[in-house]
């Protein structure tokens, strides 16, 4: 028997208080933080949608393996028990933990990366991007012409073009390190990438003779995509759709603060001997020795049982339903939001929203601004702030001007949710009055995280 409400699969063990707020606090904390959300104190947001990663709730049991983390400098328990639990489900041969998903990016592209490179991807995240960056290479977006338009239906929005794929290698291919693709796609709204895309890619990167790697921080939802959206795979386990996916690519990294359902931690996987080698020194220089790299071995344990945790069907269903409900709410009030709805976040399409802010005066950050000061909801601007800045110093507007409220795992409840509901509605009912921002200083790279702004 089925029933139309959809439970959270788990009891509520202990709470952690929110402190409420008034809006006139709101808008003096902003204003101190220089309209930042990133400056902002944690302390002061009342419903935080900034980011899924690594503000997830850890279960009884992930707690209680932590109890058994081994800190032993090299061998630990803890790290076999890592190692298993990685290869499980990807079963590259060498597995290289890392404190978080950008540390593996950095290792993985000071290694094949430099200048004259170029690094394709459905579309390059903000750290991916900015470590690709730093050692000279390019990094360029190949996602398929339906991710880019946030209100065009497609079942895998986070395809990458083969076509377009095939074009950039049969022109540069002796400048290319390797393939990658990131499931699901965070800067293009959360979207899938299918077991036939990834299929296809692989003979394109078998007839260039170039690896394919995946950006698989959110693997276990793309696997529910595919299960529940692609033909041929209704009756599959996710476990088993995640070994398809595995067996098309030669690497990956990861940021276990996603779909590791960890507060920390990560890894770079891959078959390559002599590129394992090579990432293993760099990991030895900056991050630890290769069996903790970076990791307490209590890290190492909740990792391991997160693994455990997050193909769970019933998780995952709950997990991919909560964020539906969100969009599906908003979609019915008339916000524009890029559709279908991802797994892990709902994104806001700012620029339809606010069409009067020009994508310089960043719509994003001013929508962002304000989701804050009328209802203590802290999410983050995906748009010209965060890419509008090219390495050469000049500025163009991003493809698209997006708000992502990304919902931590098992961490808020329904009611939270149609808190968010309702304030998304008022600040969309007074959008025509919102203003926009110029940027009063910045760094030289990922400008978002420290860039302070004023308001026009």
């Amino acid at each position: 028997m089925t029933f139309r409400t959809i439970i959270e699969p788990f009891r509520i063990h202990s709470v952690e208080p929110l402190r409420m707020t008034t809006p006139d606090e709101r808008r003096r904390k902003i204003r101190d933080a220089s309209y930042n959300l990133f400056s902002l104190h944690a302390d002061d947001v009342l419903i935080d949608l900034l980011t899924d990663s690594g503000t997830g709730a850890m279960s009884r049991d992930q707690w209680a393996a932590v109890q058994h983390g081994d800190e032993s400098y090299a061998g630990s328990p803890s790290w076999f028990r890592f190692l298993a639990a990685v290869q499980e489900l990807f079963p590259f041969e060498h597995v290289i933990p890392t404190h978080q998903g950008r540390a593996a990016e950095r290792i993985l592209f000071s290694a094949v990366g430099g200048p004259g490179k170029v690094v394709p991807n459905n579309t390059h995240f903000d750290t991916t991007r900015a470590n690709i960056e730093a050692t000279g290479a390019e990094a360029v977006d190949l996602v398929i012409p339906e991710g880019r338009e946030p209100r065009t239906l497609h079942p895998f929005k986070g395809n990458l073009d083969v076509g377009a794929l095939e074009a950039l290698l049969a022109r540069r291919a002796a400048d290319v390190p390797l393939v990658m693709v990131t499931v699901t796609n965070n800067s293009g709204g959360g979207q899938p990438v299918s077991l036939e895309n990834l299929r296809a890619l692989r003979g394109v990167c078998d007839r260039y003779r170039k690896p394919l790697f995946l950006d698989g921080c959110r693997f276990a939802e793309n696997a529910w995509f595919i299960r529940t959206r692609e033909p041929g795979q209704a009756d599959r386990a996710v476990k088993d759709i995640v070994h398809d996916m595995a067996a098309v690519a030669d690497g990956m990294t990861m940021s276990a603060k996603k779909d590791g359902l960890a507060n920390i931690g990560g890894w770079l996987a891959m078959n390559d001997d002599a590129l394992a080698e090579q990432c293993r020194n760099l990991l030895i220089l900056t991050e630890g020795f290769p069996t903790y790299g970076g990791l307490a071995g209590r890290d190492l344990e909740a990792i391991a049982q997160g693994l455990a945790e997050v193909v769970d069907e019933h998780y995952l269903r709950y997990r991919i339903r909560s964020t539906e409900y969100l969009a599906q709410a908003l979609d019915a009030s008339g916000v524009p939001l890029v559709l279908p709805p991802g797994g892990h976040a709902v994104y806001i399409d700012a620029r339809a929203l606010l069409p009067h802010i020009p994508p310089l005066e960043y719509p994003g950050q001013s929508l962002a601004v304000a989701l804050y000061e009328v209802g203590g909801i802290r999410a983050c601007e995906i748009g010209t702030v965060m890419f509008g800045r090219h390495p050469d110093g000049s500025e163009s507007p991003a493809p698209m001007d997006l708000v992502r409220m990304a919902i931590p795992r098992r961490t808020y409840t329904q009611s939270h949710v149609d808190y968010v509901i309702e304030v998304v509605r008022r600040v969309a009912d007074g959008a025509k009055d919102l203003r926009g921002y110029r940027i009063a200083w910045e760094p030289k790279q990922l400008r978002h995280f420290t860039a302070r702004f004023e308001r026009r």
